[in-house]
């Protein structure tokens, strides 16, 4: 922002791959290149994004992945970024502050942000190489909160639904707490919270009543949107991957399918690390229990499906 006029800043990437874990961590690595050490920053209107991203020959969307947070999508964003001729944009700051900017500036004209942003993917989805098919992002966890607005702009493109049991995700949360976790860091106005209600939950109590939208807002979606796909976490990595490949009209060979289960092995945050997962006896609060209901209702529905 530039005195209350959206603006974006420029950063040269050059050949970087977007492979980190979160979008931000490639910003951080961009930012080290000799292009992008001079004392002035390049930076632009916001209305502009429509007119250069139909400049670019781009990837189209492939999927948007959707998910409650701390339930894999980490490391299925980095499984689907190890083909080459995919693209995935983790979280990406950017995005996120399109969609979130009518909460900050009420008096912004929404429909400059419907054009913003699918011309944003053109632009992050550049086909760089000249071999990039499949572009996929990576919501943040609160943009279920954004699900019809994305939905309006891209119609029939996949939305993977990625979700786990509740009480993994609060004692997951207990060990590393997320933003969306922590009352005010996002704007409760997006969950239809009240904000002097919400200041006298404990962190847990905030969770759950998070998690509640998230996993009513699943069941609502797959009630009628035929191109929405539920993901367990519980369900076997490589099944995962081929039933996403499936439903989204992507083709994994057996040697990529290969590499997928010797990378899921590892951290998907810290992928130096083998991945286990501490045990957890802390009681959880009783309020989880109307959400750990919800849970059961979409394991119910998915296995039907």
């Amino acid at each position: 922002m530039l005195h209350d006029i959206p603006h974006c800043y420029w950063l040269y990437t050059g050949n970087q791959r977007y492979t980190a874990p979160f979008f931000d961590e490639t910003i951080s690595q961009c930012k080290s290149l000799p292009e992008n050490s001079f004392p002035y920053r390049s930076l632009s209107t916001l209305d502009i994004l429509p007119s250069w991203g139909a400049a670019m020959e781009s990837a189209p969307p492939t999927a948007f992945i959707f998910h409650v947070s701390r339930c894999g999508s980490t490391l299925i964003a980095q499984l689907l970024g190890l083909p080459e001729e995919h693209i995935v944009l983790a979280e990406t700051p950017f995005l996120d502050q399109l969609l979130r900017l009518p909460y900050q500036q009420p008096n912004i004209d929404t429909t400059l942000i419907a054009k913003a942003l699918p011309a944003a993917l053109q632009l992050y989805g550049q086909k760089r190489r000249g071999d990039e098919k499949h572009l996929f992002i990576k919501t943040d966890s609160w943009h279920f909160c954004f699900y019809r607005q994305l939905r309006q702009l891209f119609p029939t493109v996949p939305f993977l639904l990625l979700y786990r049991s509740p009480d993994e995700v609060i004692q997951s949360q207990r060990r590393r707490r997320g933003m969306q976790s922590v009352q005010g860091v996002i704007e409760p106005e997006l969950f239809g919270f009240d904000k002097d209600a919400i200041a006298a939950c404990s962190l847990d109590d905030y969770m759950i009543k998070v998690l509640e939208y998230y996993f009513t807002t699943m069941l609502e979606i797959t009630g009628y949107d035929p191109h929405s796909l539920l993901v367990s976490y519980h369900e076997p990595v490589l099944q995962i991957m081929q039933k996403i490949a499936a439903f989204t009209g992507i083709t994994l060979q057996e040697s990529e399918l290969q590499v997928m289960q010797e990378r899921s092995r590892y951290h998907a945050k810290y992928p130096e690390q083998v991945f286990q997962e501490p045990a957890s006896t802390t009681p959880l609060p009783d309020s989880i229990l109307p959400v750990m209901e919800l849970y059961k209702q979409l394991e119910t529905l998915r296995s039907r499906l």
